[in-house]
């Protein structure tokens, strides 16, 4: 397969985890574009022939697995295509409005059927595939996760355990408008809340829109991070958040942050925050173009805006620190639109100041005055009376308070 040659180079990113979008076969009824959504899916117990055979997918699992690498595998259980095999043999596992037509909760979404879960054979049937997966792969991301009923997933990760128990489980999560939405029409709607009960990440998109509105100048960066502060307080302690600055279905990065300094300071206070962290591929260059998910559209990789890999890699090596997993972790929003992140371990500090619109600032640490290095570039911080200056570039620094 293509990514095949590419893997050395992901691995130098400090990628764990290769999330391969769906691999199986594209419906044909009611596509959009010439290829279709991959998310239209016609069965799920196949692989698409655009890609490859069941041999060459696991060929690709061993060589990503040979890499120190792992794979999680992206499901979608919310709907199939409209010719899918499931709905030409069990139309009655679909929703049905009082005519007798396919219903979708979501009427965006006309080239899709959604299932009907209170059918406990589609159940059997999808456990009993991702359990065929689960003996292959070492993860699932979980399309529009909240909208497939709680009690499922949680069977389901009951029941691929047996199988597979270090299988890892991300849900992708909805924003509170996107709740609230479905629930006026009748349906129930995952928060993230109820998804930890069976998944161990969510996205981030229960603070998203926030996020968007911070980075248009709609609001004061203090409401961001209230957000961001909020969801220690909200969600259980087994909580992990997805980071991502962008994704399939959002804009790039660089198409917002412009300025490259921005995006510089961006991707580490997105990796320096508490949870996992997404690269979409082509991030690492900055790239400005979201390919479509409905036609051949390839990353052009010659023409790479930035290259943010190193930095990515060192974000990643400093997450993997006792004190970024287990310390005490606080976000504060300060003037000039920087903010500073601190993690707590003992007597340990490490903090992180980042400027988000490119402003200097004087920021007072709980340090000790002195020389320090910055973890990022190994440059020397001077830290006098409890302040440090900052500039442009980002900085992470840690010492002991007596």
């Amino acid at each position: 397969m293509a990514l095949e040659p590419d893997l050395d180079r992901i691995k130098q990113l400090g990628t764990d985890y290769i999330w391969l979008m769906p691999i199986f076969p594209i419906g044909k009824k009611d596509r959009k574009g010439k290829l279709g959504s991959p998310y239209s899916i016609k069965d799920y117990r196949a692989i698409d022939p655009q890609l490859g055979t069941w041999q060459d997918f696991q060929k690709i699992v061993k060589s990503i697995h040979d890499h120190g690498m792992k794979v999680m595998l992206d499901i979608v259980y919310n709907h199939t295509s409209r010719d899918s095999v499931l709905l030409q043999v069990h139309p009655e596992w679909f929703l049905h409005d009082k005519d007798g037509n396919l219903y979708n909760k979501n009427e965006d979404w006309t080239d899709v059927a959604e299932l009907d879960y209170s059918h406990r054979a589609l159940w059997n049937y999808q456990i009993e595939t991702l359990k065929r997966y689960a003996k292959i792969v070492d993860g699932f991301r979980c399309d529009v996760a909240p909208q497939v009923p709680i009690e499922f997933w949680k069977e389901a990760r009951k029941e691929v355990c047996k199988v597979n128990p270090k299988t890892v489980w991300l849900a992708e999560s909805t924003s509170k408008d996107y709740i609230k939405a479905l629930g006026e029409k009748g349906f129930h709607v995952s928060s993230d809340e109820e998804l930890y009960s069976a998944f161990d990440m969510t996205y981030d998109y229960d603070i998203d829109q926030i996020w968007r509105s911070y980075v248009k100048g709609d609001i004061p960066l203090q409401q961001y991070v209230d957000a961001l502060n909020n969801q220690v307080k909200i969600y259980p302690s087994n909580y992990i958040k997805m980071r991502n600055l962008e994704n399939h279905d959002q804009p790039r990065a660089h198409s917002m942050f412009i300025n490259e300094n921005d995006m510089y300071n961006w991707t580490a206070f997105s990796e320096f925050q508490q949870g996992s962290t997404l690269v979409y591929a082509g991030q690492e260059y900055g790239f400005k173009h979201t390919p479509s998910l409905f036609d051949s559209d390839k990353l052009d990789w010659d023409s790479a805006k930035m290259n943010l890999s190193s930095l990515i890699l060192r974000m990643h090596q400093l997450s993997q620190s006792d004190i970024e997993v287990s310390g005490k972790y606080q976000v504060e929003a300060l003037e000039n639109d920087t903010v500073k992140v601190t993690y707590r371990l003992g007597n340990i500090y490490r903090i992180g100041l980042f400027t988000l619109k490119g402003m200097s600032n004087d920021i007072s640490v709980e340090l000790p005055s002195g020389s320090y290095t910055n973890m990022l570039n190994s440059s020397l911080i001077d830290v006098t009376n409890g302040i440090v200056h900052l500039d442009y570039d980002p900085i992470v620094i840690q010492g002991a308070i007596e």
